[in-house]
């Protein structure tokens, strides 16, 4: 016999208060690179043929480099929230699901740095 009531052989297995938030900012990720990445993609395959010079002359008009590194970084946040699932969903260990987790976080915003970074040198002529 258990003297065990309904709250307390649940608690501690209920909502973590975090996945509205997530799925909210993965919608809206989502939405925002429609036109994020039209806006990306035509002058990119304007300037795709012609050389290094086309490249850097798009991308210093300061208009492209600033679509281009909302680009990335909001590509890279969607790309790390659905990584963050698929994580969830498939790792049970904590120890692995808690690396995991911080490699993924580190990896995304690096990439999202990275390509930000690129740009702004190429913005910025340097």
């Amino acid at each position: 016999m258990s003297f065990k009531t309904d709250y307390k052989g649940v608690a501690g297995l209920g909502s973590a208060k975090d996945g509205t938030g997530h799925w909210v900012s993965q919608r809206l990720t989502a939405i925002a690179l429609i036109p994020l990445g039209a806006m990306f993609l035509y002058p990119f395959m304007k300037s795709l043929g012609a050389g290094h010079d086309a490249v850097l002359a798009t991308y210093s008009h300061p208009f492209h480099a600033l679509i281009a590194i909302g680009f990335f970084v909001v590509a890279f946040r969607h790309l790390r929230l659905g990584m963050q699932e698929v994580i969830v969903d498939y790792i049970h260990s904590e120890r692995t699901l808690m690396i995991t987790m911080i490699a993924n976080a580190l990896v995304w915003r690096g990439f999202a740095v990275a390509g930000a970074f690129a740009v702004a040198k190429i913005a910025l002529g340097a």
